[in-house]
């Protein structure tokens, strides 16, 4: 459903039904789900606004995971989200990232597939699919052709194998 008059940037329905999702909440205002949308809105420029500070501090052009972990940190609005930004290593603050890793995992995300899974030995490998061969336009014409003798009330023998002509012969 889109928005009529592009009051919000995010979904209006879809924040309604998470909403309603809660047994608790029963029915919602039509200026709720609205209002909440404004809010994101200006939450997520908030957090926005503070890593890019961070970003252009630390001189980089872009904004990593790790700017935005510095953000939460020092901006004492958004102290709730410190518990989620723990995990995230900070090389300015000691902690590592593997480029490998990091290197491995672009690799993985540009080639739109997913890596195959360890294989222990213990299970056979995934059986492959088989893709449809297409028949050519002479092969579907000659079929046309055949489906149509047939349509004639006539039934045809089938043709014998070449390996069994041998059998006639005799």
């Amino acid at each position: 459903m889109k928005n009529k008059n592009k009051q919000t940037k995010f979904p209006v329905a879809r924040i309604k039904k998470i909403m309603q999702k809660d047994e608790e909440v029963g029915k919602v205002a039509q200026a709720t789900p609205i209002v909440i949308s404004k809010a994101l809105e200006l939450f997520l420029g908030l957090i926005i606004d503070e890593a890019s500070k961070v970003t252009l501090d630390r001189g980089s052009k872009k904004v990593e995971a790790y700017h935005l972990k510095h953000a939460v940190v020092t901006t004492e609005m958004l102290d709730f989200l410190k518990e989620l930004v723990e995990a995230v290593p900070d090389p300015s603050n000691g902690g590592t990232i593997d480029l490998e890793e990091v290197a491995a995992e672009k690799k993985r995300r540009g080639k739109g597939k997913k890596p195959a899974p360890a294989n222990n030995g213990n299970e056979e490998p995934p059986a492959r699919k088989r893709r449809k061969v297409r028949k050519s336009d002479e092969e579907v014409k000659s079929d046309l052709d055949e489906d149509a003798n047939m349509d004639d009330g006539e039934e045809q023998e089938p043709a014998p194998k070449d390996d069994d002509d041998s059998d006639w012969d005799q």
